[in-house]
């Protein structure tokens, strides 16, 4: 079984990549193309070694190099998007070319050589939701440039699905939290903070909720997905069904790592009113339905962990910063 991945050197892909190590051989591993001719998060030794996995940049916008990629696999899992929403709505464009006409491109190629797609979703496609918890006859109702883009997407796999019978399968996270995210993230921005100390904790609006899953089970969803028989046009929701305030993540780490901080509430941080969210709540039943999965790790430990790499992190840096002449 030849699987590639793309948008493999980021935040979950990364960990898909770790998952498909585990049982699977034949991994290509696409990577967005950089003049450094980096790999991201799998830029370490034991990746170039790895006799299972092969290492590619390039970018899923390009129509011929997808097609010449695609040609010889037998599975997709296409993890490559443009996700900062903050970006989005100053350059809505560049959304537009990867997040969108970068999965025309898959689809295409994907179609044309019979290969199973996985495309990756998002919650942020249901918007404001009329209804607590989110079930998968919700409308799609996008507030950002990067959700429309990702909503776009979502529709297109569902065409390709009955206009043509392509084997696609859409697999929706709700907000996903761990090791290797951006610092820019509520959780990863909170706890970096606690790590240094300082007695305070800047953040935004401290009432948006959100369903935050373990990026650990969130890549064993994927590939599960990846593994089921459901290409049809479906739409699997990965979540835990609970939800978090910003105001209730803070209480939690206080509670975790048994501190105390003062919370700075800062402009810059915060959504323009109309594209805000309140909550975000997933019912991830299709998930248990249809590829047997449920959430492993709850919140706490996930905090802990996640804890642990921003530390090592933040050392790793230090060293690194100590250290430039």
């Amino acid at each position: 079984m030849r699987i590639l991945v793309t948008g493999a050197g980021g935040f979950i892909g990364s960990h898909v990549v770790d998952e498909l190590l585990k049982s699977s051989n034949d991994i290509f591993a696409l990577c967005k193309y950089n003049g450094e001719g980096k790999f991201g998060w799998l830029e370490q030794k034991k990746y170039f070694e790895n006799e299972k996995l092969s290492l590619i940049l390039g970018d899923i916008s390009d129509t011929e190099q997808m097609s010449s990629i695609i040609e010889n696999m037998d599975i997709v899992i296409n993890l490559a998007a443009l996700i900062g929403i903050p970006y989005s709505y100053v350059a809505p464009r560049s959304n537009i070319n990867t997040n969108y006409l970068g999965v025309l491109n898959l689809l295409e190629a994907t179609r044309r050589f019979n290969v199973k797609l996985v495309h990756i979703s998002t919650s942020e496609v249901y918007g404001s939701p009329l209804t607590v918890p989110i079930g998968l006859n919700h409308h799609i109702n996008p507030q950002s440039p990067y959700a429309s883009s990702k909503s776009a997407a979502d529709l297109l796999c569902k065409s390709f699905a009955k206009s043509f019978d392509a084997q696609v399968l859409i697999v929706r996270p709700f907000n996903t939290f761990g090791p290797r995210q951006s610092m820019r993230a509520v959780i990863p921005t909170v706890l970096q903070q606690i790590a240094l100390g300082k007695g305070i904790v800047k953040v935004g609006s401290l009432h948006p909720k959100r369903d935050f899953t373990y990026v650990g089970d969130t890549a064993f969803g994927i590939v599960s997905a990846a593994k089921s028989q459901s290409f049809d046009g479906s739409v699997i929701q990965l979540g835990t069904g609970t939800s978090y305030s910003v105001q209730q993540i803070l209480d939690k780490c206080k509670e975790v790592f048994n501190v105390d901080f003062e919370i700075s509430l800062e402009e810059e941080r915060v959504r323009p009113m109309k594209s805000e969210i309140d909550i975000l709540e997933s019912d991830w039943s299709s998930a248990r339905d249809l590829i047997n999965w449920a959430p492993r790790y709850n919140f706490s430990e996930g905090l802990k962990i996640t804890y642990e790499w921003v530390k090592e992190k933040m050392v790793v840096e230090s060293k690194v910063k100590k250290y430039i002449i």
